[in-house]
């Protein structure tokens, strides 16, 4: 009889946790505004999907994709609305490897795939948000990216800055100068750097430290968030950031 109150009281215990845990989760989603599905720019594009964005830019030889979604379905009615073949994505920058930035990573069956090289310990169990639990792709062929390195894909140049924090490889891309995309590393408020949300980070702490590494970059015009949507005005947005 005790043994079976014991594992009762264990049962209940983690119904609790597991319960908390998805109820905090949809209320710190429900208050993301990702940007809609559509243009930003002559060679930039956006899609919603849920509570996350994901980004593609173009240039003569095809797209590059910034994150993968959390949905393939979603992804898939994004590129249809857009009119851009999945076939023509030539490369993936995964800002993280959570699964909301993923999902959609096997529609881009031509793509090469990148990402920090401290990230490969979100998916070896080295880091762990959750206890026991690993971060996980549908693919392992992977290029690993080192911090302030810059490379070229077609025309576009990329300059890597790791921002660790909210995953032990979040990495922010600079596209063509002009492009930041920053991934959950940070929010937008009131057009105004903000926090990243706690609930969601490896290292809250670090996370906030990190933001002060984005905002003296030359030449960027556009902030590009996963979750908080877009702004076109660098220079104000990051000017009175203080940790």
């Amino acid at each position: 009889m005790n043994t079976l109150i014991v594992i009762g009281v264990i049962v209940a215990a983690i119904l609790i946790i597991v319960v908390g845990f998805v109820l905090k989760f949809k209320s710190e989603t429900a208050k993301m505004r990702p940007a809609e599905t559509g243009k930003i720019s002559e060679n930039g594009y956006v899609i919603k999907d849920d509570f996350v964005n994901m980004y593609l830019i173009k240039d003569s030889i095809g797209y590059i994709a910034i994150d993968a979604g959390k949905g393939i379905e979603n992804v898939k009615k994004g590129l249809k609305e857009l009119n851009i073949n999945a076939d023509d994505v030539i490369a993936v920058l995964l800002t993280h490897s959570d699964m909301d930035h993923v999902a959609a990573l096997p529609l881009f069956k031509n793509a090469k795939l990148y990402m920090a090289k401290e990230e490969v310990n979100m998916l070896n169990g080295k880091k762990q948000k959750i206890p026991f639990v690993n971060n996980k792709m549908s693919r392992s062929d992977y290029n690993l990216l080192d911090d302030k390195q810059t490379f070229k894909i077609g025309s576009h140049k990329i300059n890597c800055i790791l921002t660790e924090g909210h995953s032990s490889g979040s990495m922010c891309f600079q596209v063509n100068d002009k492009y930041l995309f920053v991934g959950d590393m940070l929010s937008l408020q009131e057009g105004k750097l903000g926090n990243s949300v706690k609930f969601f980070d490896l290292d809250h702490k670090m996370a906030s430290k990190s933001i002060a590494k984005i905002t003296n970059i030359p030449n960027v015009e556009y902030i590009l968030t996963s979750h908080w949507g877009i702004s076109k005005d660098y220079k104000n947005t990051v000017k009175d950031w203080k940790e």
